[in-house]
């Protein structure tokens, strides 16, 4: 198996087209072509995890957090950044970052948090747009139920809880072909009229070149007339953070109590206490101040977050109760998600969840 046979399989779970504009994801050291010889997981990209892949043998690090966020001018083994470097590229060791790309997955990052929580009717905080597109296309009437098919199994149609998803409107389609055409109904130079349906399927836009490979397959014309447009909607299933409910309410100190019994932490900093019942969550794990706003909109009783500014914690207004548990603490978890997934994608292959712990941060 090669690395980029791994990469394959990440990217089908966590595709890289939703991941942050600023962020860093994908291969970042590596050849893609080499043999995988195993694939260690973990939280963060360091000198010692480097260490670990080398002795369990495994030439592939998929990283949470990307090593290389900023642009490097040289590497020269002078920071912790460039001494992780030159130690993968110095034994062949590929490094490949996943971070946004499964922050902003529906059942990534921030699902991970809620479900250590319970949460229930949960949903996503901070819905992405420009993440879904719409298939316009006319097809004879006879044909339509086999492209559809085609279409749905391709992943075309598939809206929140719902699939197999379309909308066709029946019309009267006319064309004639020249002298080099060769149609599967009619004659060339020809003119002919049928009965079409013109069939309408969203998707996501990551299924974008296996829709269209589908519906060339599947077609029965020569030359296929279609649309492709780019919707603007807010997309259900792909953004950051969530917003849930516990299945009972706590006082606010018995939430904090759970807080630092669940993320393994010492202390949680927080915004001024309003002495109410906390039934509704909004969480966003890693730095998630940007989200405060929307968090407040969904009148959610406390946001959970991390690397809060002192100038953050003002945002609350009395409105909600602000809780930063720290950066580790609220993305522990990631590394067992990722854990999880590969080893039933590839339960006969060495995956290995590093047993180091990466927090830089410690408590006294």
């Amino acid at each position: 198996m090669f690395v980029s046979d791994i990469i394959e399989i990440i990217e089908e779970w966590a595709p890289l087209e939703y991941s942050e504009d600023f962020d860093n994801v994908g291969l970042l050291t590596g050849d893609p072509k080499s043999n995988c010889t195993g694939v260690l997981i973990t939280l963060d990209t360091i000198e010692s995890i480097i260490d670990e892949a080398i002795k369990n043998k495994c030439n592939l690090i998929v990283s949470f957090h990307p090593i290389i966020f900023s642009s490097l001018k040289k590497i020269s083994k002078s920071d912790y950044v460039q001494k992780t470097i030159y130690k993968a590229i110095q034994n062949n060791i590929s490094i490949y970052a996943i971070h946004t790309s499964l922050d902003n997955h529906k059942y990534g990052v921030n699902h991970k948090i809620a479900e250590k929580l319970n949460l229930i009717n949960t949903e996503i905080l901070l819905p992405k747009n420009d993440t879904l597109r719409k298939l316009i296309v006319n097809v004879p009437e006879s044909n339509e139920d086999d492209l559809l098919k085609a279409l749905h199994d391709a992943g075309a149609g598939i809206l929140g809880n719902y699939e197999n998803c379309s909308f066709s409107i029946e019309g009267k389609g006319t064309f004639k072909g020249n002298e080099l055409s060769n149609p599967n109904i009619g004659d060339p130079e020809k003119k002919t009229s049928i009965v079409e349906k013109q069939i309408q399927l969203v998707f996501q836009k990551h299924h974008e070149s296996r829709i269209l490979k589908t519906l060339f397959k599947n077609h029965p014309y020569e030359s296929v007339a279609y649309d492709i447009l780019n919707l603007n909607n807010l997309n259900p299933d792909i953004g950051m953070g969530v917003f849930g409910s516990l299945k009972k309410s706590l006082s606010e100190n018995d939430f904090i109590e759970l807080l630092k019994k669940t993320f393994k932490t010492p202390l949680v900093r927080h915004s001024k206490l309003l002495g109410k019942p906390i039934k509704k969550v909004a969480l966003l794990g890693g730095s998630g101040s940007f989200a405060i706003n929307s968090a407040i909109k969904k009148q959610a009783d406390v946001f959970l977050t991390s690397d809060l500014k002192y100038h953050n914690f003002f945002m609350a207004e009395n409105k909600i109760v602000l809780m930063d548990i720290g950066h580790y603490e609220s993305e522990q978890y990631t590394k067992n998600l990722i854990f999880d997934f590969l080893k039933e994608k590839l339960s006969s292959f060495a995956v290995v969840l590093s047993s180091i712990n990466t927090n830089p941060v410690n408590y006294s």
